[in-house]
């Protein structure tokens, strides 16, 4: 189905890009009809709802009114939907391939992506991905169960932990963390759970802890410590300084204080939500959907979809993407005056 989706897309983009660059207008009473996926996460993370608002912005189905005036939304006649999935590795993949038009991800993932390290040691470095838009940041979450007594993250060891599905950039970021604390797999019971199943085990008792990557407040993890079932474990110390010089897409960040109820203030590292696409998407096709995001007129639909969205700001949108700017979408940030340096 994925397929069939990226393949109707290929087909109308190309479509509308050919009548664009002859300047034909299109059939007075017909609109074309252009399917755009945006490959997001589970539904219980942060990927989803901001996704979905998204759409909502960029979609311009035919004689809808708020798309009379220019650049509120997409390209005429785009239609964009999303899509879940596992979370940021499935999302690369996926847009490197073609298999969807376009996905959100981990600036930290997409960095070993481009490089050909982690995950993707295997298969390669991805030569086809592309970025619109620097978002959000998004937060490392070690969450432990408040019965396990774990308070640091070097008491994960013996411990049973999921690490993240190990299509989802949680996993990837889990492992790094691990290894600045220079604790190895084996010496924890490693577990690869989504996040969902994963917070379900840990309310079960069935695990000790998670990890989990997104932007705050989560879900998921706010239902767990509301009902005093689990507590947020500090990213900090040396570890974290090991970290942030062995991953330069992390950055040293806090969870403040009552993001979750009665939390305290927690230090961790946090890394930034990409939007991606594959480097041969229609240059109108991204310069139009990039221009609908940061259209004031949107503000508001984008801030109401999750807390983490109030960081999806046009001066930070080009800012040192560890893939390159889509030509579409660089075209855009030019005109806004905006360069890669975020300046």
């Amino acid at each position: 189905m994925k397929i069939r989706t990226a393949g109707l897309y290929g087909l109308g983009a190309f479509a509308l890009a050919f009548a664009l660059a002859l300047g034909l207008a299109p059939t007075p009473g017909f609109a074309q009809r252009i399917s755009f996926v945006i490959a997001t996460g589970p539904t219980g993370g942060t990927y989803f709802p901001i996704g979905q608002a998204m759409a909502g912005i960029i979609s311009h189905p035919h004689g809808v009114d708020r798309c009379d005036a220019a650049g509120v939304c997409g390209p005429d006649g785009l239609i964009a939907s999303v899509q879940t999935s596992a979370g940021s590795v499935e999302n690369v993949t996926d847009v490197d391939s073609g298999r969807v038009d376009s996905g959100l991800a981990q600036a930290d993932v997409v960095r070993e992506a481009v490089k050909g390290e982690g995950p993707f040691a295997k298969t390669g470095a991805l030569k086809n991905l592309a970025v619109i838009a620097a978002l959000f940041p998004e937060d490392v979450h070690v969450v432990a169960s408040k019965k396990s007594g774990i308070a640091t993250i070097a008491q994960l060891r013996g411990k049973r932990v999921s690490l993240g599905d190990e299509e989802s950039g949680t996993a990837v970021t889990a492992r790094a963390v691990l290894h600045a604390w220079r604790i190895s797999e084996w010496r924890i019971k490693a577990s690869n759970m989504d996040s969902a199943t994963a917070a379900d085990a840990l309310d079960k008792g069935k695990i000790d802890a998670f990890f989990f990557v997104g932007g705050a407040p989560v879900g998921l993890v706010a239902d767990l410590i509301a009902r005093g079932r689990a507590v947020l474990v500090p990213v900090d110390g040396a570890g974290r300084t090991r970290l942030l010089k062995e991953d330069t897409a992390l950055s040293a960040d806090v969870i403040p204080a009552n993001t979750y109820a009665g939390a305290p203030a927690t230090q961790t590292v946090s890394t930034r939500a990409l939007w991606i696409v594959n480097d041969s998407a229609p240059k109108a096709i991204v310069y139009g959907v990039a221009r609908a995001l940061f259209n004031p007129a949107n503000r508001m639909k984008l801030d109401q979809s999750h807390p983490s969205a109030k960081f999806i700001r046009l001066d930070t949108a080009a800012s040192n993407p560890p893939a390159p700017l889509h030509p579409g979408a660089a075209r855009f940030y030019r005109e806004a005056g905006k360069r890669p340096d975020g300046t």
